[in-house]
């Protein structure tokens, strides 16, 4: 299971300010609405147990649950704040919506649940429209909260390696950033730019630098390039390999993510067939929905792609 997390590019491109193990929270939340097989919707209580969160950060057995417990407190009083077009009119509309409608926690148990709201559900599930994907594994060594957001915000323009110039105060906003927090451009650059930028390029799978840009003498923007790491690539090329271990029986096998995956690869390949994503599946020992992950990440740069020989 490669923990693949999907967002709609408006959550991507949205303004909310969430802590770090709050954003850790969010992502496993991710990952679990799209592995359930069945679907979510805003009443589906999504579970993550303090174990997931450890295995996954590398984090503190003897603190894993409090702060679990502390993030999903917080986060059912956090909201975002995103950009559409109005159906009527035609014009930018601004929404605010919270995250989650409902938490719990099990404390016996050393877990937490959370409830998307219906505003969530769609972006975290939705494949057909413009969304982002990642492997959630690139960010598990990620601790500065900005350099989540960033990564996120790069990786939306991965198909190109480049983004437009990011307005300041709205990328200060999709960063996280209060309105008074590290207003001086030397704070800013030194605790939030600089460090993201370090952490991205030392822990993630690629390589970013960014340019400022001025209205005379001051900074109005950063737009920002980067490059997919080779070693990356081999860890792509290591997981398309047959699995020793067999896999999950067929039965069943076809459910809303891994439906939703195919269509998506469909649309770039109209000639792949779920008969040719199940042989595939059986030469190479995988699951479908491990397979579709895999085919999923590998096409995600080109527009189209033509099927290679299943055996």
């Amino acid at each position: 299971m490669h923990n693949l997390v999907v967002k709609d590019n408006a959550l991507i491109d949205a303004s909310y300010t969430l802590g770090l193990v709050e954003q850790r929270l969010v992502l496993l939340a991710i990952v679990g609405a799209r592995e359930t097989g069945l679907g979510i919707d805003a009443t589906t209580m999504l579970r993550i147990h303090a174990s997931s969160y450890i295995s996954q950060f590398n984090a503190d057995k003897s603190t894993a649950y409090r702060v679990l417990n502390e993030a999903a407190k917080n986060l059912f009083n956090r909201y975002f704040t995103y950009s559409e077009t109005d159906a009527k009119t035609g014009k930018l509309k601004i929404v605010q919506t919270r995250w989650v409608s409902k938490i719990a926690y099990i404390e016996d148990a050393a877990t937490v649940e959370i409830c998307f709201s219906p505003d969530v559900v769609p972006f975290v599930t939705r494949l057909e429209k413009n969304f982002t994907s990642y492997e959630l594994q690139q960010l598990a060594e990620v601790t500065s909260l900005y350099a989540v957001r960033l990564y996120e915000l790069l990786i939306r323009w991965r198909t190109v390696e480049k983004t437009p110039i990011f307005e300041l105060e709205k990328f200060r906003g999709q960063l996280g950033l209060g309105v008074n927090e590290y207003k001086a451009m030397g704070d800013f650059k030194k605790r939030v730019l600089d460090l993201a930028v370090k952490q991205i390029n030392e822990k993630t799978d690629v390589t970013v630098s960014y340019e400022q840009h001025k209205s005379g003498r001051s900074i109005t923007g950063f737009s920002f390039a980067f490059k997919q790491k080779k070693k990356s690539l081999k860890v792509l090329e290591e997981k398309s390999k047959p699995a020793k271990k067999t896999a999950e029986p067929l039965k069943n096998a076809w459910n809303t993510p891994e439906n939703s995956l195919f269509k998506t690869l469909y649309a770039k390949c109209p000639t792949l067939t779920k008969e040719y994503v199940e042989n595939l599946a059986k030469t190479q020992n995988k699951s479908i929905h491990d397979l579709l992950n895999i085919m999923f990440m590998e096409y995600a740069k080109v527009d189209s792609f033509e099927l290679q020989p299943s055996s």
